[in-house]
Order: C-alpha cells, then structure tokens, then sequence
C-alpha cells in the first residue's frame, strides 16, 4: 500500500563499511560525466521507481544492490535521482542509502526530485488538494531523510486535467502539432489561458500550493510529469499564462522519445520557445522496458506492439549489448544543442538496478558524446534498421492511451 494514510514500508540500508567495494563498484576510467549545457541536473538522472517492486523483486531490497548500485552511479557523476510516493517504497529506499553513503557524498552533492499527487494506479487514487500536497511532501521530505526538495512535479497531471479532445490518446502525439490539432488539443495560439474544466482548476490550484513551498525553501523547483505531450504543453502554456505568469521551472515527459517512439523531438521547441520551461527531463529511452527482453508484466503496450519490439530485439541480437545498449544511445545523443534549443541539455532519466547496468550507461554515454565516426556510423545504421521495422510494422510513434477510467472523464 502506497496510499498518504496507508501503512509505510520500513527499509534500512546496510552499514557502508559492511558492504563490498570491489573494483566493480568503481567507475571505469574515461570522459567525465558533465556536459557544457547541463546548468541544473547531471547528463544522466537516476530513475529510482527501480529501487522498488516496479522493476525489481521485492527481495532484490533486502540485498546490497540499492546501496552499491546508488554509491557507484553518484561515483560517476550521476548526482540527480528521480522518484514519486507512487513508486512503492522508492522514497524510503532512496533516502536511507543516501543517508547510509552521506560521509562520502553529503546533501549538497547531489539533487532530490520527487512528485505528488498520485498514491496509486487508478484515478480514484489522485488527490492534488493543497492540504494532501502538503502532507504529501512532508512525508517526502521524512522518507528522503532531508529538509528541502530540489524538483517537486504533479504526478501525471493527465489523470486530473479537463480532457480537451474527444479523441483518444492513443497514436502520433504529433499529429496535435499539425493541422487543427492545436485547436482540438486546447492550445491554439491566443487560447492559452483558457480554463477547460474542474480538472484544469485543480491543476492551478495545486501549483498555487507548491509555489508557495518554493517561496517557503522547502522546495527549490516545481513542474508537471505526465505521459501525452499535447496535454503536457497545453497545462505548461496555461501555467505560464495565468498569475502570476511565471513558466514552470521543469516538465519532465517519459517514453516518448526512444526508438520506437520519438514524438517528443518534434514537441521540445515547443516546451523552449511558447513555454519557456528552462528545464526539461525525458526519461525512459528504454521504453519502460519495451526494449528489453523482458519488459514487466504490467507493461500498458499491446499485444502487437510487444511482438513487433520481440522482432527489434533479434534484429538488433549481433549489436554488442543489444537493443538496450542501442536504444540508450538514441535517447542520450539527444543532449546538447539539438533542435534549436539554444545549446541547452535535455538529461535522460534511466533506471538501474545493478552494478552492470550503471556501467553499461556510462559506456555508451561516452561513446555518443565523444563521437567516434566510425562507431557513430555503424550505431545510426542498427538504429536506422530498428526504427524502419517499427515503420514497416506501423508501430513508429505509436503510443497507448491513459487507461479506460482517465479516457471517460
């Protein structure tokens, strides 16, 4: 149970000094983990929904992996985490092996981002009152074991914005670009504005909330997290256009940009230039584990889409490590000045949850960054191949509706 009244999880990491330090929880050496365009986050975000039953056995905790795992990617540079109460016992994980790991690396050496409002997987489960937010992030705070949070999002703001459209969520979230579809998305050049509904209402009201906790220093940054892009730019438009006419500090948008689907490419000028979000999050480039081998079970892709994803992953098989190593590679190549988003860096969110994992990022960030022609020529062809069988399949920028209950409101 997750809920703000339900019964908390308890977790103790291990001492420090009662756990291995091999060679294997050292960084390798090689370029450093900072980038010219990074001003707020690390190139690389650790997604701690891995350090829960999302993507891991429930006794995968009680080994020393979290903490190793944590310990070797702050050791590389990777100094953000990103979390939610949703994420089962993330939090409580998270904030007791940084605790554990605080006499080498301190609370200022690195950032806490964490969400509210969602407490669990239906709607029913949202409550984005002031009051619940309020006890949402002193409980945030109490987990993490700190007093102030770098980035404070609305969870999912999907599930309680006025839906707009009548059309469903599902397909090419950049076909609302195109044509009428800033009109029928709600955010049409003159409209921004516009209050669609109660869901948009409580929506402001909720950043009216956080904004005071940023007044207040208990929190440093605040944005919206959510899944289709057309309703993340309109909310981030109404934001900005309503007092006190501030844009949101950061937005951070999950797999929409991957191999499968890069939608969001074509979305991020938009967040820069009608916006002004000066910082952006994306996360996922592994598609919530699509592009695995073994995606989770409660993965939300169809039928279809699973087996089209199976074919990429034997045509990718010679590749060496995979698709996962291709697919990382595309999402991190999007750093730096790309799309006319004047040099600033666009920090990928991943999840690890082992030693190997860690290492295997940093490798393929470093070859992506230093841009080694030959290497970079042979990784556009496989991704090029991969892209093509999701075109052929016509999967290429699909991507699946929020559940039933979100699509009758």
């Amino acid at each position: 149970m997750i809920g703000l009244d339900s019964p908390q999880p308890t977790y103790t990491a291990p001492a420090v000094d009662s756990v291995p330090d091999t060679e294997a929880d050292r960084p390798v050496e090689g370029k450093p983990l900072t980038s010219e365009h990074c001003e707020y986050f690390s190139p690389l975000v650790f997604g701690a929904a891995a350090l829960s039953h999302h993507y891991n056995p429930a006794g995968w905790l009680d080994t020393d992996g979290p903490l190793r795992t944590v310990r070797l990617a702050l050791r590389y540079g990777i100094t953000a985490f990103d979390t939610s109460p949703w994420y089962g016992a993330s939090e409580i994980v998270l904030g007791s092996v940084l605790q554990s790991l605080s006499s080498e690396f301190p609370r200022s050496s690195y950032k806490l981002i964490t969400k509210c409002g969602r407490y669990g997987p239906e709607v029913k489960d949202f409550d984005y009152s002031p009051g619940a937010i309020r006890r949402s992030v002193a409980r945030s705070l109490e987990r993490l074991k700190t007093d102030y949070l770098d980035v404070l999002f609305l969870h999912d703001v999907e599930f309680v914005a006025t839906r707009v459209t009548p059309n469903s969520a599902a397909g090419d979230g950049s076909l609302a670009l195109a044509g009428d579809g800033e009109r029928a998305w709600g955010f049409v050049p003159g409209e921004e504005a516009r209050v669609w509904g109660e869901g948009d209402q409580k929506i402001l009201i909720a950043l009216a909330e956080i904004r005071k906790m940023k007044e207040e220093g208990i929190v440093k940054a605040i944005g919206i997290t959510g899944l289709p892009l057309p309703t993340l730019l309109r909310l981030s438009l109404l934001a900005l256009h309503t007092p006190p006419y501030e844009p949101l500090d950061c937005i951070l948008s999950y797999a929409q940009f991957h191999l499968q689907n890069s939608t969001f490419a074509s979305f991020l000028p938009h967040f820069i230039s009608r916006a002004k979000i000066p910082h952006i999050l994306c996360a996922s480039p592994l598609a919530m584990g699509l592009l695995t081998s073994s995606p989770p079970s409660w993965h939300p892709a169809p039928p279809a889409l699973h087996e089209v994803a199976r074919e990429t992953i034997a045509l990718a098989q010679d590749w060496p490590g995979g698709l996962p190593n291709l697919a990382l590679g595309f999402g991190m190549r999007r750093q730096g000045p790309v799309m006319g988003n004047q040099g600033r860096s666009v920090p990928t969110v991943v999840g690890f949850s082992n030693l190997d994992e860690v290492h295997e990022a940093l490798k393929v960030w470093r070859e992506v960054s230093e841009d080694d022609k030959a290497t970079s020529r042979a990784r556009l062809d496989m991704e090029a191949a991969v892209q093509q069988r999701f075109i052929e399949r016509g999967w290429k920028n699909w991507s699946w509706a929020q559940p039933a209950e979100k699509q009758d409101k």
